[in-house]
């Protein structure tokens, strides 16, 4: 916890749950406006991808885990669990600097996810983007 920034119970609770049952399609979280620990904002059973990029705000920060879901080449179905980071650009330098020291302290306590996707921008975090990262081209 370099940054002093603690991890809400709620939140282990949320992808504790999320891993064991898929039952949420995304997590948003969030660092607390006192700054002391990383809350959950959101929760959403379903959505598409679409919709989930949508929700990251455009000036500031948060993490999330999305349940990625892709087709192989083959046909094979795969589904994945995705750590994001998301600082865009416009976002205050605080804010980037506080979520870039506290993720460490958050990622440890999430075990089980299975990539760590940063993004700056919304290029950084579309379908195919992503995809090409997760499944090696549709391979794995």
């Amino acid at each position: 916890m370099a940054s002093g920034v603690a991890v809400s119970d709620a939140v282990v609770e949320a992808f504790t749950q999320m891993k064991m049952k898929h039952d949420n399609k995304y997590i948003i979280m969030r660092i607390s406006e006192d700054f002391t620990e990383i809350v959950v904002e959101s929760t959403v059973k379903e959505s598409e991808y679409d919709d989930f990029v949508s929700v990251l705000p455009k000036d500031d920060c948060r993490y999330a885990i999305y349940d990625f879901d892709y087709k192989l080449k083959d046909g094979g179905e795969r589904s994945k669990l995705l750590f994001y980071v998301w600082c865009p650009d416009s976002s205050k330098i605080k804010s980037k600097m506080l979520y870039a020291a506290s993720k460490d302290a958050l990622k440890s306590k999430l075990v089980g996810f299975h990539y760590e996707i940063q993004a700056t921008d919304l290029e950084e975090v579309e379908y195919d983007e992503i995809f090409e990262k997760v499944s090696a081209g549709g391979t794995k």
